[in-house]
């Protein structure tokens, strides 16, 4: 007698966002301060048609500007508010609207503001152990040993479960944060901006902490940073984000040697290096990032790039793979121009000798 036939295990992304948008109506008076700044219409567009996968086992890193839509995505990612439309595949099957209980266990966040995150009248143990019966992740009789293994991975002692958040440091409470979210045995955890808020000291001890956890335990990471030099030791992969919308993605070592969006490269070179040379004028971002209410027609770059042209201000350019595959997966830009960058930089910088320093400072 043979048994049933099993179906292959998925390899194919954990996570896969399809076309993710998400408009909000806005009514009343705030509708009509908007209207008197010149806005053409009360709907703000936080995400407009968002296209991206996260790996098994990868730190995937999202990175862009305040208000482009990064923490809008991961909210939608863990559940917390709904898409307008689009679609969240977890393991090649779409997740519902509304989550259980089991399917909300498996994506958890770490949040920027870790005292904020955190329950002030409850002390760590009993944090830990409310989740830790919740879910049934483990018997009653186990919940304390399992409490301080997780403490432990984080790189706290037994001690901290009787203390209370209010006790601990901004970094310690953030290894709090991480704790609590890998309490319920995620598959996938989105990080959103969970260094910004600690002192840059600390910073570094966080960022080697998801990565050690990454290669412990196999999870799958989506890094949300604002701050392309806080990813660059710590991620596989980099998307960019702008108004809404995924505008490059490619391996790390290949978006930071060879950036095929303006925006990307502005960001690039917006990193401080003690370097001579390291400051590429022809890529200096100026202005702020166009109102959601009022998306630019054609790229939504168009109105900050040095290099818009006539075509940049009527087509909408798609995600689409330039130039040749070099690392692992393919590049990918939504630039009309991107494979003229390299010389259209070189024609709008006074001294090419120091574009070409940027271009090995980069490398």
């Amino acid at each position: 007698m043979t048994g049933r036939a099993q179906n292959p295990p998925f390899t194919g992304p954990v996570l896969r966002v399809a076309d993710i948008t998400k408009r909000y109506h806005l009514q009343g008076p705030l509708t009509a301060k908007i209207s008197r700044k010149g806005e053409k219409n009360n709907i703000l567009r936080a995400l407009d048609g968002v296209n991206i996968e996260l790996r098994r086992g990868e730190i995937l890193a999202l990175v862009g500007e305040s208000g482009s839509g990064k923490s809008t995505l991961a909210k939608i990612l863990v559940g917390g508010i709904p898409a307008t439309s689009g679609a969240v595949h977890y393991h090649g099957v779409q997740m519902p609207k509304r989550r259980g209980r089991e399917a909300s266990r498996r994506i958890q966040m770490v949040f920027q503001d870790p005292y904020s995150s955190l329950n002030p009248r409850i002390s760590v143990g009993a944090m830990l152990r409310e989740l830790l019966l919740l879910h049934r992740i483990v018997p009653r009789g186990e919940v304390r040993a399992e409490s301080i293994r997780l403490l432990n991975l984080v790189g706290l002692e037994a001690d901290a479960l009787d203390a209370f958040p209010s006790q601990f440091s901004g970094g310690q409470r953030q290894r709090l944060a991480i704790a609590r979210a890998l309490a319920v045995r995620p598959d996938i955890l989105i990080a959103d901006e969970p260094v910004s808020a600690l002192d840059v000291s600390v910073q570094a001890t966080i960022l080697d902490l998801f990565a050690r956890l990454q290669l412990e335990l196999g999870l799958s990471i989506l890094f949300i940073a604002h701050n392309l030099a806080v990813v660059q030791h710590l991620s596989q992969r980099v998307a960019v984000m702008y108004l809404g919308r995924i505008v490059e993605v490619a391996d790390t070592a290949e978006l930071f040697s060879n950036p095929r969006h303006p925006y990307t490269r502005a960001l690039i070179d917006s990193i401080p290096r003690m370097t001579a040379g390291s400051v590429n004028e022809a890529f200096v971002l100026e202005g702020e990032p166009p109102s959601p209410f009022n998306i630019p027609s054609g790229c939504r770059f168009n109105p900050r790039c040095p290099f818009a042209g006539d075509a940049c201000r009527i087509e909408d350019p798609a995600l689409v793979v330039v130039g040749s595959v070099t690392g692992a997966s393919p590049h990918e830009s939504a630039c009309l121009r991107a494979a003229d960058l390299d010389e259209l930089s070189l024609a709008r910088t006074p001294n090419p000798a120091v574009a070409g320093t940027v271009r090995s400072v980069i490398k």
